[in-house]
Order: C-alpha cells, then structure tokens, then sequence
C-alpha cells in the first residue's frame, strides 16, 4: 500500500514539473513576440519620420511663394507669406502680402493660379450678404491683406482721384471685363474707378447718377458743391448751389444744371477742361436738353379777360 502510494505521489510530482515549466514557456513566448512587434511597430515609425522630408524654413517658403507669385504675373514683391497646406492634388497654397496692391491666395498649378485678396473678400461679403452661414471658401488672413482700404486708396491714386479717400468698396465686374470700384472723397463726391489692362479710368458720381448708377458715398450736397465750384467765375458764380446735375453732353460740351437757394436756377456748358462757355437762366432754357427739372417751371401768366392775349 505505501509502496503504491509513493508512486501515485511521485506520478503526481512528475507531471507539476513537466507542466510547470511549459506554461511559462507560453508565456515567455508571449512576451518576446510582443516585444518583436512593438519594436517592428516602433522601426517602422522611425523609418515614417526618417522618410518624410522637413518642413520648409520660413525663407524656403518665402522663397517658393516669390517663385510662384512671378510665375502667376502678379507683379507682387513679397514682403510677407505662409504657406497654407496641401491640395489633393499635391499643389501647394501659399497666401503672399505685396509691397503695393493686393495680396493673393496663390496655388502652384502649372501655370500657377492667384486670387486677389480684395476680389475674394468682397465675394465673401456678398454671399454672406445672402446666407450668413454659408461657407466663403479660404480667405487671406494676414494682417497686410485684410485692411482693404489701403489697397482701393492706391487704386484711387492710380486712376487720379483728386481726393483724400475716406470709404470705398469693390462694385463688381463691368460689361468689358474691368473691375469697377466706387470712391469716397471727404467732403467732396466721389467716383466709380475701373481697372482694365492694367489701364485705370474714373466717373464722377454726378455722372454716374446721369447714367443711373448710384454712389453710396456722394451725398447731393457734394454733388452741388462741385457745380458750385464750376461756376466760379461765370456770370452765374453767385449762384448758391443746392441741386445739380449732369444733363448730358453734346460736341459742344457738357451741360449741368443748378438750383440756386432763392434765385432762378441755370444750366451751364462746360468744356472739357470744365471751364464754363454759356449760361442759360432756367427761364429761357426749355430748348436745352429738355429744360430744367431742379428749378420750378414759372407760373403761366393768367390770360387777359375776354380770353384773348
């Protein structure tokens, strides 16, 4: 009986010690192929990051947004850029700020493609305009690019305003392709401004009301201080001007007409220096361009009794 006990027992012993040490080999498997995985995970990581090319320094992306600005014919001299990301199509956008005129949103296509920062936000307050939530699309963002004004009072300067600007806003394209914009003057009228081949023109508002557009920044009162000063040495220069406006033009000139505070009104010609030719008193003007409409017509005088002059 002990004798079959003692080979129970060491039966017993035998297999905790063979089956002992072969779980701790599946273990220790385990772990070394976790291990191995962690490190072929981390190696190939590294590998990522040794492959993937550094980022460009500020001058490289300065460097590459000058190249791609001139290859675009912004005539942009690059004072400030940032380089925005990556198209899926593995274009890069930069946004570039100029020394004078507008920035631009530039895509190194082939040729590259710019968008005028001005254009573009103009286009984004129109549609907002419509859709306060609607998405506007990418915007210029640097500091140089967001004060439009400064841009539309070079613009000014370029078609020959005479004035110090104190508003103005992009109005959109003209039937030619130009780009129209509207200046205001201070306490002076304004002008629509248009930018054609690179080829600068102005309107002034008096005109452009004549034509049926509208200035937002010319009051009526501008208006008529401008034909005020037209009259100055005229017959009519003591004329107080509290109306006008451009009747039209014929190869003679040009032909306004002034309301006059407490007098008859007149319709002047001009030349095209804007030196006054003629004056015509309202009274005796009904053939001039169809009369005045500023001034009151005179009464018709009563007719005589027995109704004959």
């Amino acid at each position: 009986m002990k004798a079959r006990f003692a080979a129970v027992l060491a039966a017993l012993m035998f297999s905790a010690v063979t089956v002992a040490p072969a779980a701790a080999q599946t273990r220790a498997n385990d772990d070394r192929q976790a291990v191995a995985e962690g490190s072929s995970r981390a190696a190939a990581a590294r590998q990522r990051r040794e492959r993937r090319p550094a980022p460009p320094t500020p001058e490289q992306i300065m460097a590459a947004a000058q190249e791609q600005a001139t290859l675009a014919n912004t005539k942009c001299q690059v004072t400030e850029a940032k380089l925005l990301g990556e198209t899926p199509a593995k274009t890069s956008v930069y946004e570039v700020a100029c020394t004078a005129g507008p920035g631009y949103l530039i895509e190194s296509k082939t040729p590259p493609s710019a968008m005028d920062c001005v254009l573009l936000a103009h286009s984004a307050s129109v549609v907002r305009a419509r859709d306060p939530a609607a998405d506007v699309g990418s915007q210029c963002t640097l500091p140089a690019n967001t004060d439009t004004l400064k841009v539309l009072r070079e613009y000014a300067v370029k078609a020959g305003v005479p004035c110090t600007v104190d508003e103005a806003k992009v109005l959109g394209q003209s039937n030619d392709g130009g780009v129209m914009y509207e200046i205001g003057c201070a306490d002076a009228s304004g002008f629509w401004v248009k930018a054609l081949n690179d080829n600068w023109t102005k309107t002034p508002c008096i005109q452009v009301l004549a034509e049926g557009g509208a200035c937002a920044f010319t009051t009526a009162a501008e208006n008529a201080a401008q034909v005020k000063q037209l009259l100055a040495g005229s017959e009519a220069a003591g004329c107080d001007v509290t109306e006008a406006r451009l009747m039209g033009q014929n190869a003679n000139g040009l032909f306004y007409e002034a309301k006059c505070a407490g007098a008859d009104g007149v319709i002047a010609r001009v030349n095209a220096e804007n030196v006054v030719q003629q004056i015509y008193p309202c009274a005796t003007a009904q053939r001039i361009g169809g009369g005045c409409t500023l001034t009151p017509a005179p009464a018709a005088a009563p007719a005589p009794a027995g109704g004959r002059p």
